[in-house]
């Protein structure tokens, strides 16, 4: 079993940058997938962006593309979101989670059974 723990919100101003991580525990991280997801207040939990485990495949959800980046670091059992050009509507909590496989059909957070504590990240405009 993984367990994960996210961190590198916080509070920033429109436009800015953050870089979250994930690190997990367990020797058979580097052999899952991972996500990263989001859930704003009072809306549901949705998928932002995947990486496959070796790293060479990546996926991003439309409203994120071109200022979401997504990486993994095997060495350090970390999964990395870097975000860009923050807006008011990035406002959320972000959790990781692994998968067993990568895929290019949609992530559904349904799918997941365990998260996280999450990161918050709030956007000031």
């Amino acid at each position: 079993q993984v367990h994960l723990v996210e961190s590198g919100g916080g509070l920033v101003q429109a436009g800015g940058s953050l870089r979250l991580s994930c690190v997990a525990s367990g020797r058979t991280f580097s052999s899952y997938a991972m996500g990263w997801f989001r859930q704003a207040p009072g809306k549901e939990r949705e998928f932002v962006a995947a990486i496959s485990s070796s790293g060479s495949s990546t996926l991003y959800a439309d409203s994120v593309k071109g200022r979401f980046t997504i990486s993994r670091d095997k060495a350090k059992n970390a999964v990395y979101l870097q975000i860009d050009s923050l807006k008011p509507e990035d406002t959320a909590a972000y959790y990781c989670a692994p998968r067993a496989y990568y895929s290019t059909a949609p992530w559904r957070p349904a799918d997941f059974g365990s998260w996280g504590q999450g990161t918050q990240v709030t956007v000031s405009s």
